[in-house]
């Protein structure tokens, strides 16, 4: 049985002891024995709860909110506070919670104020303040995250305590991750990377979380320049910071001074890599995860680095490459294209209430990603897009939409750009280029002919579509399916 919040626990036994910050929002903050004190007394309140919703807000109420019902050995189900009424109904009536947490004073929809609520006092600390509850099983329920939903209702990925703990452990081994590491980020806490990897990372570690509340430069060179030592983005956010830090040398060195700049829940275009690498002589880390499977690669920051990679797999997961028959690839050729499978102590337990589901995503014990990639001969994984959207089969050939991205963000006349394929009479599938143009529009043959020039020539676009902006979701990545 694993101790998820070791030093919260001893923090509980030394509430007297000096400590660093557990939790910074803004200008209001815990330390260990503040935010022991705080969980263990929701906890109590929560002690034979079902499941609770968690509304979660940017801010300590979440972070306590989320603290309290893992040492109650109760699920949580984060909410986005943005999500809409069709799908909030769906995720409250599929995962039944017996109480929402919220900030005191947050208006609740409708679905979720017919519910009792608990209102999170950062401050409390209560009877159960000094009583710390014993671990769960490692199998049991940590909690309950909800997909995008994007080829039909979101499903809820259960996720045991064991694959937290397996994610966020192998994760200290792959970034050197320690207790004196400040984490800075803006991420959403209704997520996998915001909540998992950016709260509750922190605290394994006994480090110190710094969420900035919404994201801005200037709030990212502020905090890095203070005390920050890890920087966790999406790709959106890089973007930003690579086209500022060529002209602003302060955020420029609060960049390179920074331990490590993590990317992910996207593919980081080549471009900007180089860009903020130009800028500040730090290179910006990939790895690869899921919902259903946390933390499956990254790039190692002290080994060999090649923009385009998400790095070899974390200890402990295993990844193969299988055919369209489900046959097992060689591998590490560089060359093939195959659907990623993996398995490992980080996978998800199933899908909340759906066994025929959980069952079609495993092939045995090998978990089906859908994420098409190339393993190259040391182990290095690159994506080149998911088998529903990204794989574009043309000509008799497979060809990933990735590449053709990060070549056309090459141009100087392209901001943003998102690649496609559609139905073709001769070639099966075209390519297809959406593209946000920069200031000055380019013709869409000179897009084509720089695509020509620097790939396979049958990778080129045949087709460029302008549009003023591309849809994306709350964590950055495109919504391909509203581009067809």
């Amino acid at each position: 049985m694993s101790v998820l919040f070791p030093a919260l626990r001893a923090a509980a036994s030394a509430p007297a002891a000096p400590g660093r910050d557990a939790l910074r929002f803004g200008d209001r903050a815990l330390g260990y024995a503040e935010l022991a004190a705080a969980g263990t007394a929701l906890a109590g309140r929560l002690a034979g709860e079902r499941r609770v919703a968690v509304w979660a807000t940017p801010s300590l109420e979440t972070g306590v909110a989320v603290v309290g019902a893992l040492l109650a050995g109760v699920p949580a189900v984060p909410v986005n506070p943005r999500i809409g009424g069709r799908e909030l109904a769906h995720i409250v009536a599929d995962s039944a919670p017996s109480v929402v947490l919220a900030e005191p004073g947050v208006e609740l929809p409708a679905v979720l104020a017919g519910l009792p609520r608990v209102d999170v006092d950062p401050a409390a600390t209560g009877p159960a303040g000094g009583a710390f509850p014993e671990e769960p099983d490692d199998e049991a329920a940590a909690l309950v995250i909800y997909t995008s939903g994007t080829t039909g209702p979101p499903k809820g990925v259960v996720l045991p305590r064991r694959a937290v703990v397996a994610t966020l452990d192998a994760l200290e081994e792959a970034w050197g991750w320690t207790g004196e590491d400040v984490v800075v980020h803006a991420l959403p806490l209704f997520h996998v990377h915001g909540l998992i990897l950016g709260v509750l990372g922190p605290l394994r570690r006994g480090g110190t979380v710094h969420h900035l509340g919404r994201f801005t430069t200037e709030g990212v060179r502020a905090a890095l320049a203070a005390d920050g030592t890890m920087l966790f983005g999406v790709p959106t956010m890089y973007h930003r910071l690579a086209g500022a830090v060529g002209e602003d040398p302060a955020l420029a060195r609060a960049l390179g001074g920074a331990r490590l700049l993590v990317s992910g829940s996207a593919a980081l275009p080549a471009y900007d890599h180089e860009r903020i690498t130009a800028a500040t002589g730090q290179r910006v880390v990939e790895r690869y995860g899921m919902t259903e499977t946390l933390m499956n690669t990254s790039v190692r920051p002290d080994g060999g680095h090649r923009p385009g990679t998400v790095g070899v797999p974390l200890r402990g997961v295993e990844l193969r490459l299988v055919d369209e028959s489900g046959a097992v690839l060689p591998g590490r050729d560089g060359e093939t294209v195959g659907e990623i499978q993996v398995r490992g102590p980080n996978l998800f337990t199933g899908y909340l209430g759906q066994p025929e589901a959980t069952a079609r995503a495993f092939d045995g014990g090998w978990f089906r990603t859908g994420d098409m990639a190339i393993q190259d001969p040391d182990g290095a994984v690159r994506i080149v897009g998911r088998r529903a959207t990204d794989l574009i089969k043309s000509g008799g050939y497979k060809i990933g939409a990735g590449e053709i991205e990060n070549c056309l963000l090459g141009h100087p006349g392209v901001a943003e750009v998102a690649v496609t394929g559609e139905p073709d009479e001769d070639l099966g599938e075209r390519v297809v280029a959406w593209v946000v143009p920069g200031p000055q529009r380019p013709p869409a043959g000179e897009l084509i002919d720089h695509v020509a020039r620097q790939l396979a020539p049958h990778k080129r676009p045949r087709v460029v579509r302008f549009l003023d902006e591309l849809p994306r979701n709350d964590m950055g990545k495109v919504l391909k399916r509203a581009l067809r």
